[in-house]
């Protein structure tokens, strides 16, 4: 049976890509260092996964173990013996998980005939393989890297499936919701990558990362924001408000203006695109708490991410951003105190003002306009 080991055993991990590992033949070893989480699956070995959806369809996810993350030599061992390596992690934890990785590689790669491996980061971010490549081959020598060059690739992906914050009897089951998408770069590939049903293969990765993060991370986070601000416990139920969901859907008229403009998508299907994304928004048998989905709004606000980036590139374009510039206000106003980035948000605004607290953050310069339209909408908006 093909092995594949996956950092990360939350929800995501298990609810999506063990999941679909699993569905395609894979043996799914988790990395973990949550010790219960990791105990737990090595005792079990097989967890649930439950659709929500009307019907509540339920699989049972098999032949599942679990590496405790701190143990460098076990997690170096099951990578060297992998057929394919997966991260659900988040981007900022890429780093923490490289040396166990290199660790593996090496290992691996002082064999005989080593065979190829793909290694590929399932992460909210644009270019995340490339990213955990950085941080892996960091702890490599130049002869080992020459080496991994020609036996290990690192495909960027973009993945996309809702799994909320949940509590269940059964600290092993999942509900995720129906839908998902998981797009890898073709073209970063190396000859024998592993069959994967659900995978959809692309030569150009890029518009579909922008497409997904713009559109369904963009979107999501201008619910929590908006719905935060008026007092909404959970997305589902600031979708149904109107006020929020024309927010929401305007912000993804004008991301998707810049992204049909840039990429070429055809308009009617982008706008059909739009609907569905938002359908999952509202689906019923969901619960997703909008301080969850509001959560970190340093790095949301951060230049490179799911405000900024599509409203900078649709400024270029001569596009209209007014609700890009609302969304980042009301993320300015998120004062959530259980979130560490929310806390040190506030108390940059507190000692440096707004302005230069929003500058920091976004990288948008005091007489950019759209630190301007921040600020008028900043001025305009207030928690309910």
């Amino acid at each position: 049976m093909k092995k594949a080991v996956h950092f990360g055993a939350g929800n995501i991990g298990r609810g999506f890509i063990g999941l679909l590992l699993s569905q395609s033949g894979f043996e799914v070893s988790f990395v973990d260092v949550n010790s219960d989480l990791v105990n737990l699956l090595n005792e079990k070995k097989q967890y649930t996964v439950t659709l929500a959806n009307e019907q509540q369809d339920a699989t049972v996810v098999k032949q599942v173990s679990a590496v405790n993350g701190t143990d460098l030599s076990k997690v170096a061992e099951a990578v060297a013996e992998a057929d394919l390596v997966t991260t659900a992690v988040g981007v900022s934890v890429l780093k923490h998980i490289a040396a166990g990785i290199a660790q593996g590689i090496s290992k691996r790669l002082q064999t005989d005939a080593p065979s190829p491996l793909h290694i590929i980061a399932c992460e909210n971010a644009i270019g995340g393989s490339t990213r955990l490549k950085e941080h892996v081959y960091s702890h490599l020598s130049a002869g080992m890297r020459e080496l991994a060059d020609r036996f290990i690739a690192f495909p960027d992906a973009a993945v996309d499936r809702i799994v909320p914050i949940q509590r269940h009897e059964d600290p092993l089951a999942v509900t995720v919701e129906p839908f998902y998408e998981w797009v890898v770069d073709r073209s970063a590939m190396l000859n024998g990558f592993p069959e994967i049903a659900g995978i959809h293969a692309v030569d150009n990765l890029e518009p579909y990362i922008e497409r997904k993060l713009f559109t369904v991370n963009t979107g999501h986070c201008s619910a929590a924001y908006h719905g935060y601000l008026r007092g909404y416990e959970t997305i589902q139920k600031a979708m149904a408000a109107e006020d929020v969901l024309d927010e929401v859907r305007s912000v993804l008229h004008e991301t998707g203006a810049m992204l049909v403009r840039k990429y070429g998508f055809d308009d009617a299907e982008h706008r059909r695109y739009i609907d569905k994304i938002l359908e999952r928004f509202v689906n019923p048998y969901l619960t997703d708490e909008v301080v969850r989905v509001g959560r970190s709004p340093i790095r949301k606000l951060s230049p490179d991410d799911r405000l900024v980036r599509p409203a900078r590139l649709a400024y270029e374009l001569g596009l209209e951003t007014g609700r890009l510039t609302k969304a980042m206000a009301a993320a300015l106003r998120f004062d959530y105190a259980d979130d560490p980035e929310a806390v040190e948000l506030q108390t940059s605004i507190r000692e440096n003002g707004v302005s230069r607290a929003a500058t920091d953050i976004t990288g948008l310069p005091e007489d950019h306009p759209l630190h301007k339209g921040i600020m008028d909408h900043y001025d305009s908006l207030r928690k309910s």
